[in-house]
């Protein structure tokens, strides 16, 4: 009996001991592929300087990095006074990744390589809001990404969608009220489909992320982002995290209250913010415009702005204030770095900052913020879509090197 514990207790042992090789062998193999990733092209040498990882993990990682297509060598480099090294190059186009952004009015899709570089996109208006026809036009977008993509090693590596609503940790849409959606596991309708990670976020947070990662915040490590379309919806990056609060929700400032017993909105609140400073209200704002619902409403009104059209003009002026209002609690509130206003009403920075920048500037506390950013999204309407591609590929990356996952048609 005490042999038997004797012989129980190796075996532990030595599986403790195979456990933490392979945790550190396979660290050690993300450290390196992460320093090819931030620093490529770069040298076997210099990996080792700069991880501090002895020349020959170096190069065990690196002989398995090129045998799973992820890094490729490319050279010689300049010599810092001996033999000329081989470069390595981090293998971009080893996957691609599918980021959707399920807008109110909009879907919009885009398929990048694992740096976040476009190589397809397609989009389409939404007319009808009816579950069935969302998700068909969900899935034909995904589809015609999925037969884009170009041959590679890992083909697809997963599909992350944004959405305008609150999403739990685990990915389930707990309520979408501009969609009309409620508790609502869209993840595991598309699992059923295909046959790769999904990445189910709330969209204002994608577009945090995006918008940290490849656009106007990428120099800053407390951003707010403010996703402005049929509503409204905020994203928080807070010492350089994301931030989603205890239960994956944080962030839905287009619901608090900005007019005492003002309209009701869909969420069954009074007086939000997004039925005064979004998409929607500007509908209001230019009612006498008269503007054929088969048009884009958003972009006839900046044409009509453009054209020099007062009533048009002072729609966006109203919208600006209105957004300058929420904007000052989230000032007072979180004392951001930065406050990024993107999405579609973007496009109307021309009409919309004065108005805004004066609501901000004469009402709340910043003028002690002398440092505050107050900027508008370079990537427009792509901030999402980007930011649950992000979301994707990083987590491919940062696996343990997983195994190519196709995608059934």
């Amino acid at each position: 009996m005490i042999q038997c514990k004797k012989r129980m207790k190796v075996n532990d042992d030595m599986e403790k001991r195979t456990w933490n090789q392979f945790t550190i062998k396979n660290g050690n193999k993300s450290l390196v592929l992460e320093t090819i990733i931030k620093h490529s092209p770069i040298s076997r040498a210099d990996i080792a300087n700069n991880t501090g990882l002895n020349k020959g993990t170096v190069s065990s990682q690196v002989i398995e990095l090129l045998q799973e297509e992820l890094i490729y060598e490319r050279g010689p480099g300049q010599s810092s006074g001996g033999r000329r090294p081989v470069m390595l190059h981090f293998n971009q186009k080893a996957g691609y990744s599918i980021g959707i952004d399920i807008g109110v009015n909009y879907i919009l899709g885009i398929l990048t390589d694992l740096e976040g570089n476009i190589c397809g996109e397609s989009s389409l208006p939404l007319h009808n809001l009816e579950f069935a026809n969302i998700i068909n036009q969900l899935l034909g977008i995904i589809d015609s990404l999925v037969a884009a993509a170009p041959p590679s090693r890992y083909g697809i590596v997963g599909i992350g969608i944004g959405v305008p609503g609150s999403v739990s940790k685990c990915g389930q849409i707990l309520l979408a009220p501009n969609l009309g959606w409620k508790e609502f596991d869209l993840k595991s309708l598309l699992e059923e489909k295909y046959d790769c990670p999904i990445i189910i976020e709330n969209e204002a947070n994608a577009g945090a992320y995006g918008e940290k990662t490849f656009g106007s915040g990428r120099n800053e490590s407390d951003i707010v982002y403010i996703s402005v379309g049929v509503g409204i919806g905020v994203g928080l990056i807070l010492n350089d995290q994301l931030y989603r609060g205890t239960n994956g929700f944080a962030g839905e400032m287009g619901h608090m209250t900005i007019e005492v017993n003002g309209t009701t909105c869909r969420c069954g609140n009074e007086g939000c913010w997004e039925l005064y400073a979004s998409e929607q209200a500007l509908k209001s704002y230019s009612q006498q415009l008269n503007i054929s619902s088969e048009l884009d409403e958003l972009d006839k009104i900046i044409e009509l702005a453009e054209e020099g059209c007062e009533t048009a003009i002072a729609a966006f002026q109203t919208l600006g204030e209105y957004l300058g209002t929420g904007i000052i609690n989230i000032i007072n509130s979180f004392n951001p770095k930065q406050v990024i206003i993107g999405n579609r009403i973007a496009k109307a920075k021309k009409w919309i900052e004065q108005p805004l920048r004066s609501k901000t500037t004469n009402n709340s506390l910043w003028f002690q913020q002398n440092d505050l950013e107050i900027d508008f999204s370079k990537l427009t309407t792509h901030s999402t879509a980007l930011g649950v591609s992000a979301f994707v590929f990083e987590g491919f990356l940062k696996s343990n090197i997983p195994t190519s996952v196709p995608v059934n048609n």
